[in-house]
């Protein structure tokens, strides 16, 4: 970290934070943020100490999922132990916002990316990175968790002013409030736009591919190569990850980032609130269909599909938003099917201990 806070405050406990812990429990516990998750152990800091922690036994073995563990950003309640050198963890505080996405492979649950975040960073490059329908993805995410996003566009020294402006333009014509900002990590031009919407007290992460210059990025808003940097692979372009775990760090002004590994996957799970905010026309548009659970694939008297044809809206964009519908639909039904399945045999195997016991 290239800054050591002085207090919780300056880690980002504000009011909001406050009302959720219980007042009898400030009495028992010590409040920390998760700086970092390691495989069995965790980085805590309550301002004056940065420690090493575990989760109690009751925490670990009673969580019905992986959401009831900690994620890097969240609040906790912690005992520390031996002049603080060492802590556990007995409780998450609820999250202002949570950051999270299926995860990768055949799998149907969750993986944590992080929690009580301000505002999101998506990265992609002005060269082959670029992508509307990845950048859709992302904005699905992160508007479900109820986080600003902010579009960072590295490497601007790889392509003309023009094409800058271009791509700029096509991400205004789909998102025209949202906030994009080109910049060089190499020769520094737009670094200052970055840095100056680094507030001090919140708390920011970095999403996007491998290869984008994410860690590059980072190290320049801390001044100094703290971070391993990879190069991109000749052969497809496409970059290797440099960054293998998440890590909260604070900046000299005082705010807080997360850097994360980059995604090869994208699965988004439960997102209607999100989809619905990330492509606004196409769900106000629905609200004038003829049927109140219409599709929008072939049902008559959908305006969506009216407005399709009439070049309102774009198909690529139609596309991408029918896509990630049904795979949220189907990604949260397996979700359950398979949380059933899990409870159904926790069940059977308390009743099996049982009966041997008796």
């Amino acid at each position: 970290m290239s800054n050591i806070p002085k207090n919780i405050k300056e880690l980002g406990f504000d009011e909001w934070f406050q009302n959720q812990v219980d007042p009898e429990k400030k009495a028992d516990f010590e409040i920390a943020r998760v700086l970092a998750v390691h495989k069995d152990s965790y980085e805590l800091s309550n301002g004056a100490n940065m420690v090493f922690a575990e989760l109690v036994g009751k925490m670990m073995f009673s969580a019905e999922s992986s959401l009831a563990l900690p994620t890097v950003g969240d609040w906790v309640l912690a005992h520390f132990y031996n002049n603080d050198t060492f802590a556990i963890i007995h409780e998450t505080l609820p999250r202002k916002s949570l950051l999270k996405r299926k995860t990768s492979g055949k799998k149907i649950d969750f993986q944590l990316i992080a929690a009580n975040i301000d505002t999101a960073f998506i990265m992609q490059s002005l060269d082959a990175d670029f992508n509307l329908n990845r950048l859709e993805r992302y904005m699905v995410m992160i508007h479900e968790a109820n986080i600003q996003p902010i579009v960072l566009l590295s490497k601007s020294d790889l392509v003309i002013r023009e094409e800058i402006e271009d791509k700029i333009g096509d991400i205004k014509k789909i998102m025209p409030q949202l906030q994009v900002i080109p910049f060089n990590n190499k020769n520094g031009d737009g670094l200052g736009d970055v840095k100056r919407s680094l507030k001090p007290g919140f708390t920011y992460c970095l999403l996007g591919s491998s290869g984008v210059g994410k860690t590059t990025l980072l190290n320049n808003l801390m001044g100094e190569p703290l971070f391993k940097t990879k190069t991109i692979r000749e052969k497809d372009g496409k970059g290797r990850h440099a960054t293998t775990s998440r890590q909260l760090i604070i900046l000299d002004n005082g705010a807080m980032i997360i850097d994360t590994p980059g995604m090869r996957e994208l699965g988004n799970m439960a997102v209607d609130s999100g989809l619905a905010d990330t492509f606004h026309e196409i769900t106000l548009l629905a609200e004038q269909c003829r049927y109140s659970d219409c599709r929008h694939i072939n049902e008559a008297g959908c305006a969506v599909l009216a407005a399709l044809e009439d070049g309102t809206i774009s198909e690529k964009r139609y596309r991408n938003y029918i896509k990630m519908k049904k795979e949220s639909d189907y990604y949260e039904m397996s979700y359950h099917e398979k949380r059933k399945k899990d409870k159904a045999f926790g069940r059977l195997v308390k009743s099996v201990m049982k009966h041997k016991k008796g």
